[in-house]
């Protein structure tokens, strides 16, 4: 990789920059020192925060420091939400979600030889300072004609809503992280999403004022999906990193039941593959959409780049028992949890007819619809076709105890769980 930006170009990961010519020089002259920061509102990353960690690995891979930088004090604030006020978490929540985000970024970047990675956290300057030293040191940088003009703030200035003090101040904070960075490691450029560019702009200027020199700063476009839906979020809600929210087995379906109108700007903007291989699955899908090769190939990269190569294994064979190509009694209950959890499902306290489950999870219409799906030979149980349209289930036929899979057809599958 001989230039960064004409990567980051090529893979749609670059919609605005301070001045492309000089980030150029910059990397070509490098090592660059650059940061990415992440506020901990939630107990996890998601998607679109995965986004600006592989940019960062992008940009380390080519030979640039990254500093990740998790923040222990904006993250008692918030950015400004388009909409409404941020709920304030209380500090002790905000320190427990510092070290899980702070886990989850290391496991992209290489902390070892001369680019090694680290970690920062912006609490560890701001919680001794006093609002004489901020308004005095930094706030006499910000002009207020230029900080209501940022976007996120017009937005809110301009709502019902308005906007407090708080959330208004959160720019300055930013800005503050960008020029302690360039203070302590020379840091010359921030990433981020194009949402941020004002915050991100307000650190190159307050550099610019403060120390007389000229810093970047580099955004990322928003994710948008050919249906119209949010990227990251799925009927069942947002897509997270944390396998207690979102199991390896709900994160690997969702790129494999990627659109084919978005897996081509998916590949470039998530996987590492070559230009070329990542070309070569443009023109598969191009060419025999129903292979979902792209799709296949992008959800095992991911997973084993979020979870590891142990749970895509489990992830795909899931899959494939669901489907009739493995032995759902061979999976471990976690994994089959997982699975039967993107299902459709019905849960009962006693077990009956299969005709009656099967119009308890909506896999069949009516009794005489179900008995007929039997007689037509499309009515299976973990994956044993059902011979007798009068036939029962009993609980030696639950899967760990608990659940039954139900499958009408090659496609439709829905879930039994026996409860109480």
């Amino acid at each position: 990789m001989t230039d960064i930006v004409d990567e980051l170009k090529w893979r749609g990961l670059l919609a605005l920059s301070t001045d492309e010519d000089a980030l150029r020089k910059a990397f070509a002259d490098g090592p660059v020192t650059f940061y990415c920061g992440f506020d901990p509102t939630a107990v996890s990353l998601h998607l679109g925060n995965l986004v600006q960690i592989l940019t960062m690995r992008r940009i380390q891979l080519a030979g640039n420091k990254p500093l990740g930088l998790v923040g222990g004090a904006t993250g008692l604030i918030g950015d400004p939400k388009p909409t409404a006020e941020r709920v304030l978490n209380d500090p002790e929540t905000v320190a427990e979600w510092v070290g899980r985000l702070r886990g989850q970024i290391e496991r992209f970047l290489d902390f070892n030889g001369p680019n090694a990675a680290q970690m920062v956290n912006n609490l560890d300057w701001t919680s001794g300072m006093s609002a004489i030293n901020l308004l005095r040191d930094v706030g006499k940088y910000f002009r207020v004609n230029n900080m209501i003009a940022k976007e996120a703030v017009a937005r809110r200035l301009n709502s019902e809503a308005g906007i407090s003090y708080t959330e208004f101040s959160y720019q300055v904070l930013q800005g503050m992280d960008f020029l302690e960075l360039h203070r302590r490691y020379g840091c010359m450029l921030q990433t981020g999403g194009s949402d941020q560019w004002g915050n991100l702009t307000a650190g190159t200027d307050l550099i610019r004022k403060a120390e007389g020199v000229s810093a970047h700063a580099l955004a990322t476009p928003l994710i948008t999906k050919a249906d119209g839906t949010k990227f990251g979020k799925t009927e069942s809600g947002t897509v997270w990193l944390d396998p207690e929210l979102t199991t390896p087995y709900a994160f690997y379906q969702f790129w494999l039941n990627a659109d084919d109108r978005d897996i081509s700007k998916f590949l470039r903007i998530f996987s590492f593959k070559s230009h070329e291989e990542i070309e070569e699955l443009e023109r598969m899908t191009e060419e025999a959409p129903f292979k979902r090769a792209a799709q296949r190939a992008l959800a095992e990269e991911l997973t084993v780049l979020v979870h590891g190569q142990d749970q895509l294994d489990r992830a795909v064979a899931a899959s494939k028992a669901l489907f009739g190509q493995g032995d759902l009694g061979e999976l471990d209950a976690p994994t089959l949890a997982a699975a039967v959890a993107e299902l459709p499902s019905a849960q009962v306290g006693e077990l009956g007819e299969l005709v009656d489950l099967f119009v308890a999870t909506g896999l069949s219409a009516s009794r005489s619809a179900a008995r007929r799906t039997i007689n037509e030979g499309g009515a299976y149980v973990n994956n044993t076709k059902v011979e007798d349209e009068a036939a029962t289930a009993s609980p030696a036929d639950l899967l760990h105890g608990r659940w039954l899979v139900l499958r009408r057809g090659k496609r439709n599958l829905a879930a039994i769980e026996l409860v109480g």
